[in-house]
């Protein structure tokens, strides 16, 4: 099975969301959900249609990474 994860954080100071690829120099962002996935997609149809070397892969897997600050 051949995959690329993004790791997914939300922009606190300009609001949506902000996609990262591990291992690869891809990132791209989107206002909602729907659309950074759209976005995911389409970043990587264009980095790896680049002539970038390996098979473009099969599976987009979306790691939502979310901080939370507790007072003590």
């Amino acid at each position: 099975m051949n995959e690329i994860i993004f790791e997914v954080h939300e922009d606190e100071a300009e609001g949506g969301y902000v996609a990262t690829a591990l291992g690869h120099a891809i990132a791209t962002q989107g206002e909602t959900l729907e659309e950074l996935r759209e976005m995911v997609r389409d970043a990587v149809r264009c980095h790896f249609g680049d002539g970038v070397p390996g098979p473009m892969p099969s599976i987009i897997r979306l790691h939502f990474v979310r901080d939370e600050a507790l007072a003590v």
